[in-house]
């Protein structure tokens, strides 16, 4: 993804090879069940919209991916309101791997090779090994109504699940923008705020602390993060996402709750960030629901 999501990730990389299995990681959604305190909307932003964009929404703009955000202490980008390129977003970036065969859902699961580890975030003293983690094909469609190819890192122990689960959303015709294999230079790229991946596995901390996330065991699953965002207090992850935090919006790509995404995930025992109450992850899924 072109936004850097987690500012320990990098140094969490480096430090590896001195680490052993960490315990549970997530966030723990145990304080208030009120509502994240955050506007939805706040003031002009810190980054203007292009202009001249006949339809906002439907066709990347030039600079997805390149405006690098003022970075606050912490790490995370400064951002205000969510440029009307970004609302309503509704394109499809171009496949990272060839064409699955056939006209429907397919799927193709092996064991991880050398060359897919590579580039992936995995490094010794991740807590899965690289021989627990399968390398998932699937088709999925696309906002442009298209049958498209993805992939991603997953643990071979729920390969098979997680299959299932993206063959309902294909049925329902549920739109993902792009799905990938995040790699180490995404992992520590200044962030952009404007990010919009759909993946499993990465070897990083959970947001905000020093434990793995679920994501570095292979047990969690992120969909359409910009479409369904993280926040906790005045925290936004992707930083430009503000607009999607008025959950009442019909946008396309959204989960919402009971939906079929919600709904495929929990019959194979997965729980939704959605759901949480001291913060809410809208695009996180876990086998353990951290």
């Amino acid at each position: 993804m072109s936004t850097r999501m987690y500012a320990a990730g990098a140094a969490l990389l480096l430090a590896l090879s001195a680490c052993g299995r960490t315990p549970e990681t997530g966030p723990s959604p145990t304080t208030s069940a009120a509502a994240p305190s955050i506007s939805a909307e706040p003031s002009p932003s810190d980054v203007p919209s292009s202009p001249d964009v006949a339809e906002p929404g439907t066709v990347p703009p030039p600079w997805l991916g390149t405006r690098v955000l003022k970075e606050d202490a912490e790490g995370y980008g400064i951002a205000g309101a969510t440029p009307k390129e970004l609302r309503n977003r509704a394109w499809t970036l171009p496949d990272v791997i060839p064409m699955l065969p056939g006209d429907g859902f397919a799927a193709e699961v092996d064991i991880a090779p050398d060359d897919v580890i590579e580039r992936s975030t995995w490094v010794p003293g991740c807590p899965v090994s690289r021989q627990e983690l399968a390398w998932v094909r699937m088709t999925f469609w696309g906002f442009d109504g298209a049958r498209h190819t993805g992939e991603m890192l997953i643990n071979a122990r729920v390969a098979e699940d997680v299959v299932g689960v993206f063959r309902r959303l294909y049925e329902a015709r549920f739109p993902i923008e792009q799905m990938d294999i995040t790699t180490k230079a995404a992992l520590d790229a200044p962030p952009t705020g404007d990010g919009n991946g759909t993946g499993g596995f990465v070897c990083r901390p959970s947001v905000g602390q020093t434990s793995f996330s679920q994501h570095a065991y292979g047990l969690a699953i992120d969909l359409n993060t910009f479409q369904n965002p993280y926040v906790k207090g005045d925290r936004v992850i992707p930083e430009l996402a503000r607009w999607y935090l008025d959950r009442s919006r019909k946008a396309p790509g959204m989960i919402r709750p009971g939906d079929v995404v919600v709904q495929a995930f929990a019959e194979i025992g997965w729980e939704w960030g959605g759901a949480w109450r001291s913060l809410k992850d809208y695009q996180h899924f876990s086998e353990n629901g951290r």
